[in-house]
């Protein structure tokens, strides 16, 4: 009854793309690429790193580095420049990026914080244990020095952190890198795992919590000899010789 004939194309994965030949490197230990995430070219990811969903990690025309344990959140851009001058974006370990920011041609030292939607643009560097204010706009070739907050658009100082806020810095990388952890379990499970923990699911809401759980309880094997509860393999239902075993060896003791 179709009118027109249809055929279905199917669409390449591009959570990991190669150009010119050069191929993303992320560490076999890093925590977790989202599927819907892109990461493009000369890129390389270090250990317990994280690209969240949406993301575009972007090292077509020069390269991008991030570190350890630093993440990526979602919707953010990532990309490098080469028209107007040929700079990369340098990432360094334990870095925050909020979701929705932009990262451009750009340096985040160690221990740094990008807030959601703020962007910092061509040739600017964040020293280490700083915070860009989320929605601030880091002008091209600003420098921020190490220990300050900056907000605004154009972002200005606005003051030291406290001790309390750099420690929260290495606190959010941390937490990040953890709950990386779990996303990057969930989402590597195949159609049948799936399957198996949504029947196991409907299974706990229906199933009384007294009725006997299969497999839930490993000292339950055998009761009385008459085998696992709530089986009748191996007992004296299905194996009627088995109970006269037991009557046997009850006769002795008396």
């Amino acid at each position: 009854m179709e009118v027109a004939q249809y055929t279905e194309r199917l669409v390449p994965s591009t959570r990991f793309v190669a150009v010119d030949g050069v191929a993303p490197t992320v560490s076999s230990f890093a925590s977790f690429v989202a599927p819907s995430a892109n990461v493009i070219g000369d890129v390389t990811i270090g250990e317990k790193s994280s690209i969240w969903y949406g993301a575009t990690v972007r090292g077509d025309v020069n390269k991008v580095s991030i570190g350890k344990n630093s993440s990526i959140g979602d919707r953010v851009v990532v990309h490098v420049a080469k028209i107007q001058g040929d700079r990369p974006t340098i990432i360094g370990d334990n870095v925050s990026v909020g979701p929705g920011a932009i990262i451009h041609a750009a340096t985040l030292k160690d221990y740094t914080i990008v807030g959601a939607c703020a962007q910092v643009l061509d040739g600017s560097e964040v020293g280490s244990n700083s915070i860009v204010a989320p929605g601030s706009i880091l002008s091209p070739g600003t420098v921020i020095p190490s220990g300050e907050i900056w907000a605004g658009a154009p972002a200005k100082m606005v003051r030291r952190l406290t001790a309390e806020e750099l420690e929260n810095i290495v606190i959010r990388a941390k937490s990040t890198a953890e709950l990386a952890v779990l996303h990057a379990d969930e989402c590597s499970k195949d159609f049948k795992k799936l399957a198996e923990d949504e029947e196991q699911y409907e299974d706990d809401l229906v199933r009384d919590p007294d009725y006997h759980q299969p497999g839930k309880n490993p000292n339950l094997e055998n009761v009385l000899g008459q085998g696992p509860p709530g089986r009748i393999f191996n007992t004296t239902l299905s194996h009627p010789e088995e109970g006269l075993k037991i009557k046997s060896e009850v006769n002795k003791k008396i």
